[in-house]
């Protein structure tokens, strides 16, 4: 193993001066809020809620103060801190924020936000229990931030397990009929993808000239190529599973199903989004021969999840279930881009990872919506509630229409990306994969057709249509939807200089 050339995607000395605490207080916000519910009495329900969703908007005002300091321009780490945790490891308290981290966690800011809303109505519905959601809704958020701010590999570790465990408990205690069943699995299955990460994130301690978990040093060592394509794989297991990608997607409807509304849209929206960003984070930087190698696999693995994605969504009946399984064929896009190797392709997965949060977040919220009301998702228990909850339907179409791609929204510029990204590494893929767009528009205009049109059931003549809170929940979510779909470079801009600099330190 020998050193390479230092990389543009790397912080230097000068941006490790300029540091600040900014993104530790982005980060450990969200505990702090916990902390502070634990001395909150148990009965004092509305304080609970309100504290809870005052540091989630507090958060976000916080990831909001990064946008003055980042240098959009500038490739690489920003706002750096660094500190030496277990010195006898070479274990460091390291934080830094990049083109590709920044959207991330402006989408974690904000997905958090739309559910703790969310959270309001639902929660009491639930009959309580509100001390107890709160703190570990809090306390996932954290663990979501600091697995988009890490940049020691044991620092990401512990921020990736520490998501694991409030998920298990929110959707096995707040769930639903098979809510155990459902938490089960997720943990399993996350679990045991975590382990094989682990047991990469050692071989690659190990194997280091120097032994550190710094990814700005160990992006610099160059590895050889079995060990990179075995240590790859630990890696592609731990993401793949959390993304997830065919055929280790079997976790995702059941936890969607039964998860809360809330947690289901966070879910969609960002949990994710940590397996693709893994890859672009850790995976194509310490093993860029290997991400080469395995190229054509991920390509047809990516196909495979868009196209069976797609004929299972359209298949169910649940509305939510096929809301949970549209979101394995637009991951599957993802993925394609990563598999691309291209500019076009990254910007495209890049992008596409933060549309899909905040269409496929929408997309949960309108699915409570409904089963507030109805308490059914069966699609074929609808029909005609265009007329009698028209605030609703409108809503509902402007989401569906940026799920199937319509161009003016966000879901179109990210997909029109990874395809032509796509198209410059195989035809023959992307034409496969342009399949997932017709399924897309056939399933979802299918599903508007079951709830929207036809015959108003007598039994839904009465429903309530939206309500201010609910619309507070989805409206940010539509103009980020449109901001991006009429004008995708007000947030192209932070993530190009980024990935360009990465596509350089990947060549072969």
């Amino acid at each position: 193993m020998k050193n390479r050339t230092p990389r543009a995607i790397l912080c230097t000395e000068k941006e490790i001066g300029m540091s600040s605490h900014l993104l530790s207080w982005i980060v450990f916000t969200p505990l702090l809020g916990a902390f502070i519910l634990l001395c909150v009495p148990k009965r004092a329900a509305h304080s609970i809620r309100w504290i809870a969703l005052g540091t989630t908007a507090l958060t976000a005002v916080l990831v909001c103060l990064a946008f003055p300091v980042f240098r959009a321009s500038e490739p690489g780490f920003q706002l750096v801190e660094r500190v030496v945790w277990i010195p006898q490891f070479g274990v460091q308290y390291l934080l830094g924020v990049d083109g590709i981290s920044f959207p991330m966690i402006v989408l974690t800011a904000l997905i958090s936000l739309m559910a703790c809303l969310g959270s309001l109505t639902h929660i009491r519905v639930k009959g309580g229990r509100e001390k107890e959601y709160y703190f570990l809704f809090l306390l996932l958020e954290t663990g979501m931030m600091g697995t988009f701010l890490a940049l020691d590999l044991f620092l990401f570790y512990i921020f990736w397990e520490v998501v694991l465990v409030p998920m298990y408990f929110l959707i096995g205690i707040w769930g639903g009929p098979r809510k155990e069943y459902a938490a089960i699995k997720f943990f399993l299955y996350t679990l045991a993808g975590s382990l094989f990460m682990l047991l990469g994130i050692l071989a690659v301690y190990f194997a280091a000239p120097i032994h550190t978990f710094d990814m700005t040093v160990l992006a610099n060592v160059k590895f050889g190529l079995l060990f990179q394509k075995i240590v790859f794989l630990a890696f592609f297991l731990g993401f793949a599973i959390k993304v997830p990608i065919f055929p280790f997607h079997t976790w995702l409807p059941d936890a969607h199903v039964e998860a809360p509304t809330p947690i289901s849209v966070i879910l969609a929206g960002v949990l994710l989004k940590m397996g693709t960003y893994g890859f672009l984070r850790f995976s194509y930087p310490l093993f860029p021969e290997a991400a080469h190698w395995f190229q054509p696999a991920m390509g047809i693995l990516a196909v495979i999840g868009i196209i069976y994605g797609g004929f299972i969504a359209l298949a169910q009946t649940d509305f939510k279930k096929m809301v949970a399984y549209s979101s394995v064929s637009h991951m599957g896009f993802v993925l394609l881009g990563l598999a691309a190797l291209n500019a076009d392709g990254f910007r495209g997965a890049l992008l596409q990872m933060f549309n899909h949060g905040t269409i496929t977040g929408g997309l949960f919220l309108l699915v409570g919506v409904l089963y507030d009301r109805a308490h059914t998702r069966e699609l074929n228990a609808f029909g005609g509630l265009g007329a009698t909850m028209p605030v609703y339907a409108g809503i509902l179409t402007f989401f569906s229409l940026a799920s199937l791609g319509l161009p003016g929204l966000s879901g179109f510029v990210s997909e029109f990306l990874t395809l032509l990204g796509s198209y410059q590494y195989s035809k023959l893929i992307t034409g496969l994969a342009a399949i997932g767009i017709l399924l897309a528009a056939a399933y979802l205009l299918y599903m508007i057709h079951r709830v929207l049109l036809g015959n108003l059931n007598p039994k839904w003549a009465k429903l309530p249509d939206i309500t201010a809170l609910e619309l507070s929940t989805l409206v940010p979510l539509m103009i980020f939807i449109l901001g991006i779909g009429l004008y995708p470079k007000i947030i192209l801009n932070y993530m190009i200089p980024t990935l360009d600099a990465l596509l350089i330190a990947i060549k072969i």
